[in-house]
């Protein structure tokens, strides 16, 4: 199973972009708390990936199938 990461780009503009990687379900929300918490800022736009509703039992079913597919 992938690391969790957090990437964040900081815009020239001054506006942040933040993305979560590895994480599953509702889990990326707290990390998104954290950065506002760190920046001082609050969400002015947000999306969900495919990950935000899988579990993390799901994913690593999904690895483990697609590693055995090889």
């Amino acid at each position: 199973m992938a690391d969790k990461q957090l990437i964040v780009q900081v815009r020239p503009d001054g506006t942040v972009h933040a993305e979560t990687i590895g994480m599953y379900g509702s889990e990326c929300l707290d990390y998104i708390s954290v950065l506002e918490d760190l920046l001082e800022a609050k969400t002015t736009d947000s999306s969900f990936t495919d990950a935000y509703s899988q579990s993390a039992v799901e994913a690593e079913i999904t690895t483990r199938n697609w590693d055995d597919a090889r």
